[in-house]
């Protein structure tokens, strides 16, 4: 299932993941993963804010991983505690944020997301 602009495409397995992660290194856009859990309750908080960027910010892929789905993706990325965001370019991590701070969250986005022609 093809996600739609301004979505957070949630990866469920190594292989979804890996096809998600490659089309942000082709199109060189910001890639912005969410490392989440279920059980999770700030996550359960940030989520819906994610969403509303995600629509405002169509020009950044949004992805959610969850970390007892796909545990080999949490290690790859030293995630130790939920949410964390990871801001990719290029499959270059460039920076992230850890717990659900909105105002950092944005902000972040924002530094990371400038449209290059």
């Amino acid at each position: 299932m093809a996600a739609e602009e301004g979505q957070v495409i949630g990866c469920h397995s190594v292989d979804e993941w890996k096809e998600h992660f490659n089309k942000g290194i082709e199109s060189k856009k910001l890639v912005v993963v969410d490392f989440t859990a279920s059980w999770c309750g700030p996550c359960r908080f940030i989520s819906p804010i994610l969403a509303e960027i995600a629509k405002k910010t169509p020009h950044v892929i949004f992805l959610k991983v969850d970390v007892d789905e796909l545990k080999e993706v949490a290690q790859e990325f030293n995630v130790e505690a939920m949410p964390t965001f990871v801001f990719l370019k290029e499959g270059k991590e460039v920076d992230r944020v850890v717990g659900a701070k909105k105002d950092d969250l944005h902000a972040t986005i924002t530094k990371h997301a400038t449209v290059t022609a």
